[in-house]
């Protein structure tokens, strides 16, 4: 499953009012891993940002005199995302002013929806943790993401912080560390040399009652990311 994990910095909080996107972050992440694979792009809005906006993000109009304009790069970002599932927190906020940004630019694709589908943390978030804060400081709090480098709002490292947030709430830990090389330097066998004598392996079955917790736990799983490889098997 191809996934983007996806953030924009704007001038204000309404593309109605003409707000303009200033930056746009988007990490790959190919099933549940990181590719490596980016886009980042400072944005030329052609207008003055609004001061509580840039006391969030810092970023300054003089800063983005010589960046493209959001025609020059839109193709770039389109081709990026299509087919794939976007990951976004508080979806309608960056999909509204991307289509914005679309419209103006009189581009054929009039929304990014038609090209990508989307996957809408906060919601998710909501439905997790009802009642409670679930913007993007709260949650890493909560899944103990650490986001000390975040002081003021970026979309790169805003999207860095949402793909562990993301992880954290759809399933957790990742790399188990587990790689032969590992167990190698740990146990001192290289692989294929396991001792002779080894203890019986004690097996622990699991209960009734937590094999009904197993599999609601899988269902919520399928639910929420569409694909739970344990329920293939």
């Amino acid at each position: 499953m191809r996934q983007i994990v996806l953030d924009t910095e704007t001038t204000g909080l309404d593309p109605k009012l003409g707000h303009r996107i200033i930056e746009i972050g988007a990490l790959e992440m190919v099933d549940r891993q990181l590719t490596g694979r980016r886009f980042h792009a400072y944005i030329n809005p052609e207008r003055e940002i609004e001061q509580g906006a840039l006391e969030v993000h810092g970023i300054s109009t003089d800063f983005l005199r010589d960046k493209p304009r959001f025609t020059e790069i839109a193709q770039d970002l389109l081709d990026f995302c299509e087919g794939s599932e976007l990951v976004i927190h508080n979806a309608p906020f960056d999909v509204g002013f991307i289509d914005y940004e679309l419209e103006l630019s009189g581009h054929e694709c009039s929304s990014i929806t038609a090209i990508a589908r989307v996957l809408d943390t906060l919601e998710l978030a909501r439905d997790l943790h009802p009642g409670q804060r679930n913007n993007l400081d709260a949650l890493c709090k909560r899944y103990e993401v650490d986001n000390s480098s975040r002081t003021l709002h970026g979309a790169l490292l805003d999207a860095e912080i949402l793909t562990d947030v993301y992880l954290a709430m759809t399933g957790g830990q990742v790399d188990l560390g587990l790689s032969l090389e590992s167990m190698a330097s740990e146990t001192g066998y290289e692989e294929g040399d396991l001792p002779a004598e080894r203890p019986v392996l004690v097996v622990l079955k699991a209960s009734d009652e937590e094999l009904v917790l197993h599999e609601a736990r899988l269902a919520d799983i399928e639910k929420q990311s569409g694909k739970c490889l344990y329920k293939q098997a």
